[in-house]
Order: C-alpha cells, then structure tokens, then sequence
C-alpha cells in the first residue's frame, strides 16, 4: 500500500507540474478576441464490422488511437499499446522476440514461436500468422483499433481474446508529403517520412519510410560495453488504382530489415555460488558466448544478444461494388526470417545462450459479400483459407547444469478453411438484433522434428511426428437498443475459438509431442456507450467468460514416469470483470481521458501435475489497469502550443513459478508500478512544420516486463533468478514537416 501511495504522489507531482504548465500558458499573451467557440469532442470512425461507422454506433468494447497520437506519444511498436489502453497487456517471453499477448487475461504463453496467438492482430485486414512476426515498426497508421472479447464472425481467423487493428493511411488524390525526426536519450535517432498523391487519373500511390536506430540503454556488467541500440529500417509502398467505375485495386507490398540488440536479462537476486551477486543497477546485464556454440550457430564469439530479422507483406484487396452490396477479395503472402541470439541467464555462463533460425511463409485468401447502404438488415458472409509452413531450428547452451547443447529442428504445417457471417436486423425503432456464425476446419502438423545432443553423439529423439485435426463452430446473438441520440445500451453471447497446437520444445520424450485441443469461450458481454454531451463521453463493459480448455504451460507424464514439459488444456476456468473509458473536453483546446480495466480469473477445475490442485485458485494474472491522460492546446504570438501528459497504473502480477519455489516466497511476482510521460508542441500558426520535446517514464520508475529463473529449481542457490527491466526516463526532440 505504501508503495502505491508513494507512486500516486509521484503522479501527483506530474499532475502538478503540468497544471502549472498551463496556469503559464494561461498568463500568456493572447490574440484578438475571436466568436467563442464550442468544446467538442471528435467522431472517431472504425472498421470494426467491416463497414465505416462510429465507434459509438457499434456494440463491441473498442477502444481507438488515431495516428497522430501514437505519433506524438512515441508508440512505434505494438508493444507500448499495453500503457495506452486498458485490460490489455504484451509480455515479452525471456525479453526476446516472441511477444504474449494478452486481452481480459486471455492470452498465450509460449515462448516457442510456432503456435497461434489468442488475441488476433491484423494490417489492413490481413492476419499475422504468429506472434513473432509483429515486433516492427508502426508508422504512418491512420488509426489502431483494439477489440476486446472473442472475434471471429466478422473475421477470417478466429481468436478468443480479441483483435488489434493495424489501419495504415491510404493513398490521396491531392499531393502530400511530410517527414519527422527524433533525436533522444542513449543516442536514439528515429525517422518517417511519406509522399501520396496521384499518379495518373484513375491511379494513386503512396510511399513510407521508417527507421530506429542507436539508443542503447543497457550496459555489460563485467566490461561495460552497450548494449540496446536498434537498427531497424521499414518501408511500404501503395497503389490504388480504378479499375472501372465500380471496381477497385489497392495493392500494398511492405519490406523490413531489423539487425538490434536485444533486450538483456538483469539478475534481481544474489546467487553467490556462481559469484553474481544482484544487480542493484537494472540497466546492468551480461552475456557471453563458448567459441564452439557460436561456431556452431554461425556467430561470432564476441557476438552480442542481437536479431537480424527480416519480413517481406503483400496483399491484393479488390472491391467491388454491385448495386446495393460489395464484393471484397483479399489475398495476402507474407515471408518471415528470423535470426535472434538470446542469452536468457544474463550472465557470461554458458547457462541458457540460445539462438533461434525460423523461417514462415503464409498465405491467406479472404472472399467476402456485404451489404453496402444501411437498410433494416445488413449483413456480410465469407470464406477465408491460410496456409503456414514454418521451419524452425534452435539451439540452446546448457551446459553450466547438463553438460548439453541441444539443437531442436522440424517443419510446422497449418491449414484453416473457414466459412463466417454476421448481420443486424432493426426489430423496432432503436432496437437491433445482431446475429452471427462461423465454422472451420483446421489441420496442424508437425514433421521431422528432432532434439539432439550436438556434443554426444547418436542421442536425443529423431523423425518424429504428431498431428492435429479440428473442426469447430463459433458464433454470437446480441441486442443494441438505442436509448436516445448518442446512447447505445448492447448485450452479446459470443462463443470464441483458439486453435490448437503441438508444443515444439527442446524435449527428449515423444510425450511432449501429443497435441493440445482448441480452447474455447463462452463470452456474456454487457455494454453501455454514451455522448452525454457533445464535450463528455463515456463508455463502459462488463463481462462473465466461460472458458473451456484454457491452454496453459504446464507437465505431463510419460509412458516412463518422467514429467515432461507441455502445453495442456485446462478443463474449465473463469474471466469477469469490466472496463470504463471517458473522455472530456472542458473546455476549448483542453481534453481529458481517463480508463480503467478490471479481471478476477480463476480456475475451476485443474489438477495440475506441476503446480497440484489449482481448482478455486485464483488465475497468475495483474487484476487493475489504469490509465488517463491530460492535453491543452492553446495559440499566442503566432505559435501554436500543446501541453500533453498521460499516465498508467499496473497492478501487482502474480507468477505460478512462486509454487515451484521452495523458499515459498513470492520471489517471481512482479510489482505493481506506475509509469507516465509528457511533452510540449510547438508550431508556428500556419506553418507546415511542428517541434516536440517528450520525455518517457517521467519519473524514471524501476518496473520490470517479465521474470524467470534458470536452474534446477526455483528458490534454490543453484538457480539464476533474470528479469527484463522497462526502460529507464528518456527524452527527445523530434521536428515534423507536412505538406
């Protein structure tokens, strides 16, 4: 509690700081008189069911940020949305590159790169086939919209937790251009830049460029050397072109390079038997490589934690417009390579280095009908096939503990062939029904997998194989009534689906192989979304999930008795809680936004054979998000000024590793923690260019992303306890120029 209040203090002082910021700006000059002019807040529009309308208009739990704010906040990649936005989170597996995402609690947790993502992420409509995948730039996005709950009859791939929606901005017709450039903390240098137009007269383009680079935050703790610098370089190009009258192409073809350090671990304990004792400073860490490991992985000796990925999008969207509906074809293949070396015990022992080579291909065919003019019923139905095959190869140093380095090699294939629809039907004035389904039929295998001993020869298990077949049918009915202008009371029954999988570790038992079923949830979702006025809206969500076959990291036995790492279905579970979002705008140039996420998850029936009988026991996930955030635009001089700041709150994250400790402590939880950041924008009044000084994590809190161990067990002097550290306070001046 202390340690709460102590943070809400340091919020206060923030809050503080920019008040007294405007009671300045308030003493400042100020131009001729002008007609008073009325606080309103904006229209935001959402695709979210496939057709332009008002977030207010649509009975889903969304919440948007447009391209400009994530912009001006500095959010260039999709893990800084989980400070933005309530009940949503992003944990990065071991620090790397493999993200968790998690929406109401639903999520995943894998740090294997080959099995699908509870929560759905999608550019411009296309799918991401997994998770790994979405660790690039964000740039030049019109908006972001997250969708919380259970998605799949408005979407070709089906996911229980939810969606976040990538919408990238679209060629013009009239000439536009523009360009920023940031300079920061540790050297961090970043820029975009963009230029659209036509190109003839029934052809537009547009192209955007984005790169990061330097910023190394992190340090070796032993020689000092740096370590967090980016080197990261995105470009996408866009042709929409007027086929007919009636017929439209937009193609997108997208390509990125990423050659960073990655993320280095910390130790947040002492573990005097391998001589480290804690490192007090979390911007400390350590790694170092064998010469043999690295000559086997084909890196050099001296070889920092560091990716070199690369990722190649292209997708064909055509419209066609047929009187009063639309046929919409989607076909899409992305390409994706990954090179990253990890060393996950952040020390210089060879306790867990580890390097990973995949390679993923996947195309994904959408074929939609919908209804294109508001009628008493409007619909949409489609088919949607993807294929994905990756190959992953990895190797891992243990032998501090074993005396093994081990190399995990197979092929993945995945096939989903679905067919889905959604309509709503207006019953009575103010009054719609909202009905929906979807059926697929799934196939995932695995083939040639292998987990050798590369320094014992002849061992380990060779040429096995496991496969999974599913079929499964999902759907929601719901009611919207509007209770006036501006006032959308909704309720839904959604049942979602999550594929199921095959756990690819390094194992050494065929057991580890069987698959794990889809899971699925059963969602009763109650809303509420108002424009009270035109200055003050609010909108609320309360939700009971039922969730059956819950996916989870866990042990099974084998034939032989030996437990055996796997993924396994927990038989039933539960998820309640709510979200609360409101936005004001007071006053003219002043706008304010406030939210917050609640869960209480638990297990209903799970005997777990790693951590006992966890039935009744409260789910291992943070319970309370919070975030607001406080804006005043103001002109004086011939400048424009905008005082910005925004703020988050995460609440205490309990870990199941505390149940394998056998201190019993809750050594793996990881603290609640406040962060919060603010900046100033200045623009000559009438002048296409604006200048921001911005600082991240203002008060420069200590918060960790996620912790581990390394060892035999957990609470033992023979274990390395590691953490990933949030970085440290950060400042930049960024210039932007629009044309």
């Amino acid at each position: 509690m202390r340690e709460v209040q102590q943070e809400l203090k340091a919020v206060a002082a923030g809050v503080a700081w920019l008040v007294s910021g405007l009671a300045g700006a308030q003493t400042a000059p100020q131009p001729a008189p002008q007609p008073p002019a009325v606080a309103a807040l904006d229209r935001v529009e959402v695709t979210a069911q496939r057709r332009v309308e008002s977030v207010q208009d649509v009975g889903v739990a969304i919440s948007v940020l447009s391209g400009d704010e994530l912009a001006a906040r500095g959010i260039s990649s999709v893990n800084k949305l989980q400070n933005e936005l309530p009940s949503l989170e992003i944990e990065p597996a071991f620090g790397s590159g493999q993200p968790q995402f998690r929406i109401r609690g639903i999520g995943f947790q894998d740090y294997g790169s080959n099995n699908a993502s509870a929560v759905g992420l999608y550019v411009d409509e296309v799918a991401f086939g997994f998770p790994v995948q979405t660790q690039g730039l964000l740039f030049d996005l019109e908006r972001v919209e997250v969708l919380r709950g259970p998605q799949g009859t408005l979407y070709g791939k089906n996911t229980t937790g939810g969606a976040i929606n990538l919408i990238s901005r679209k060629p013009t017709r009239n000439t536009e251009a523009g360009f920023s450039l940031s300079y920061g903390s540790h050297q961090a240098k970043s820029a975009q830049g963009f230029v659209s137009g036509a190109l003839g007269e029934s052809l537009r383009g547009r192209l955007s460029l984005a790169t990061e680079q330097g910023g190394a935050w992190q340090s070796n703790r032993a020689t000092g050397e740096k370590l967090g610098d980016k080197n990261i370089v995105a470009v996408r190009g866009q042709l929409e072109l007027d086929l007919t009258r009636d017929l439209k192409a937009h193609l997108s073809l997208s390509h990125s390079t990423d050659k960073s350090d990655v993320t280095g671990l910390y130790l947040f304990t002492p573990r005097p038997n391998y001589g480290y004792p804690a490192d007090t400073d979390r911007r400390k860490t350590g790694w170092g490589l064998a010469p043999d490991f690295a000559a086997l992985v084909g890196v050099s000796p001296d070889a920092k934690p560091s990716r070199d990925n690369s990722a190649t999008n292209l997708a064909l969207t055509l419209n066609w417009e047929l009187g009063d509906s639309r046929l919409t074809s989607i076909t899409s293949h992305q390409k994706f390579d990954r090179r990253e070396l990890g060393d996950w015990d952040g020390t210089a022992l060879n306790h867990s280095d580890v390097h990973w080579k995949d390679k993923a291909s996947i195309t994904t065919q959408e074929l939609r009908l919908a209804s294109s003019k508001a009628a008493a019923l409007n619909w949409v139905a489609g088919v949607y096939y993807a294929k994905e095959t990756l190959d992953e190869d990895w190797h891992t140093d243990f032998r501090r503990d074993y005396g093994l380095i081990t190399r995990t090699r197979y092929t993945q294939d995945g096939k989903t062939w679905a067919v889905f629809g959604q309509g709503d039907y207006q019953l009575s004035p103010g009054l719609k029904a909202v009905f929906g389904l979807r059926h697929e039929k799934e196939r995932r295998s695995v083939r040639d997998f292998s987990t050798v001993f590369t320094n014992v020869p002849d061992s380990g298990l060779k040429g096995l194989s496991s496969a999974l077949d599913s079929r499964n049918t999902s759907g929601k009915l719901g009611l919207e009534y509007q209770l006036e202008r501006g006032q959308l009371i909704y309720a839904s029954l959604s049942r979602g689906i999550k594929s199921g999988g095959i756990t690819a570790h390094n194992t050494f038992d065929p057991a580890a192989l069987g698959a794990f079923q889809p899971e699925k949830l059963n969602s009763l979702e109650l809303g509420y979304k108002a424009d009270l006025s035109r200055s003050l809206r609010l909108n609320a969500a309360l939700f009971h999930y039922d969730y059956r076959n819950q996916q989870f990291q866990d042990v099974t036995t084998s034939n032989t008795g030996a437990l055996v790492g796997k993924i396994v279905n927990i038989p039933r579970s539960s998820v309640d809680g709510g979200e609360l979002e409101l936005q004001w705008r007071p006053l003219v140039g002043l706008t304010l936004g406030q939210s917050l996420g609640y869960k209480h998850a638990r297990f209903k029936e799970f005997k777990s054979v790693l951590l006992g009988d966890l039935s009744g026991h409260d789910q291992f996930l943070p319970k309370l998000s919070y975030g607001g955030s406080i804006a005043y635009a103001w002109s004086g001089q011939g400048y424009e000024f905008k005082l910005a700041g925004d703020y988050s709150y995460r609440s205490k994250y309990a870990s199941w590793l505390n149940r394998l400790s056998v201190d019993g402590g809750n050594t793996y939880d990881i603290p609640a923690y406040w962060l919060a950041n603010a900046r100033v924008e200045i623009a000559k009044s009438g002048a296409p260019w604006q200048l921001t000084l911005a600082v991240q994590n203002l008060f420069d809190k200590h918060y960790d992303l996620t912790r581990n161990f390394f060892g035999n067990r957990p609470g033992t002097k023979d274990d390395l306890n590691v953490a990933a550290a949030g970085q440290p306070r950060s400042l930049s001046v960024t210039l932007g120029y629009n044309y």
